[in-house]
C-alpha cells in the first residue's frame, strides 16, 4: 500500500501532525496503557474479548495512530471471525472490529473517523466481506454499519442488540448468515512483523 497523505486542521494544542501506521510488537506497551486509559479494565470482561484472546489481529489490520512527539494517540484492530453459517450451511467469515481507542483528551478530534476509515477501507483492498463489531450506533451507523446484518447472530456472552452491528464490504455477504462467532484468527507465534505502513494527519 502506498502512503496517503490527508491534512485536517485539527488545533488540539498548536498545530500537531499525527500518522496512522500498521501496528508493530513496538506499539504492544503504549498501545495496553492507551487501552486502560481510555476503556478501562473492564474491557477484558466484554463478550468481543473471548473472539480476541489467544489470537492474533487479521494479517495487515492492525493500525495505531502516532504524533510527531512519539506518543500513541488511537488504536484499531480487525480480528477473524467465524460469523456462524449461511443458509447452505457453509461457515461465514468475517471480521471483528474493535477495540477502536483515542487518547481520552483528543476525543472528538477526528484521530478514531481517520482510523475507522483507514481499517475500513484496508480489510476492502485485502478482499474481506463483512465487518462486525459491538458499538454505539450513534457513532457507527456514519461509516455504514446496522443492526439488520446481525439478527440471526450472537456474541459469545451478553450483548446489548442495538449495538451489535456489522457493515458488509460484499453485497450479500451477511445474507442468511446465523448462529454464534467464533474466532478463526491467527494464533501467536515467532512470525516477522509487519513493516510500518504510513498516513500523515496534520493536528
Amino acid at each position: 500500500m502506498n502512503a496517503l497523505d490527508f491534512n485536517q486542521n485539527l488545533h488540539v494544542q498548536g498545530a500537531q501532525a499525527y500518522t496512522i501506521r500498521n501496528e508493530t510488537a513496538q506499539d504492544e506497551a503504549a498501545r495496553e496503557a492507551l487501552l486502560d486509559r481510555a476503556m478501562g479494565e473492564g474491557r477484558r470482561r466484554k463478550s468481543s474479548e473471548k473472539l480476541r484472546r489467544g489470537r492474533l489481529p487479521s494479517e495487515g489490520l492492525a493500525f495505531v495512530a502516532r504524533g510527531d512527539d512519539g506518543m500513541l494517540l488511537g488504536s484499531v484492530r480487525l480480528w477473524d471471525i467465524q460469523a456462524g453459517h449461511d443458509a447452505a450451511g457453509k461457515p461465514v467469515r468475517a471480521l471483528l472490529l474493535g477495540p477502536l481507542a483515542v487518547e481520552p483528551a483528543l476525543k472528538g478530534h477526528g484521530i478514531g473517523v481517520a482510523l475507522m476509515r483507514h481499517g475500513i477501507s484496508e480489510a476492502a483492498r485485502l478482499g474481506h466481506g463483512a465487518i462486525i463489531l459491538v458499538g454505539d450506533p450513534e457513532y457507527y451507523e456514519r461509516f455504514g454499519f446496522e443492526g439488520e446484518k446481525t439478527a440471526l447472530l450472537a456474541m459469545p456472552g451478553p450483548v446489548e442488540r442495538r449495538r451489535f452491528l456489522a457493515l458488509e464490504l460484499k453485497p450479500g455477504h451477511l445474507a442468511g448468515a446465523h448462529g454464534l462467532l467464533s474466532p478463526r484468527g491467527r494464533k501467536p507465534s515467532r512470525a516477522t512483523q509487519p513493516a510500518p505502513v504510513s498516513l500523515r494527519f496534520s493536528m
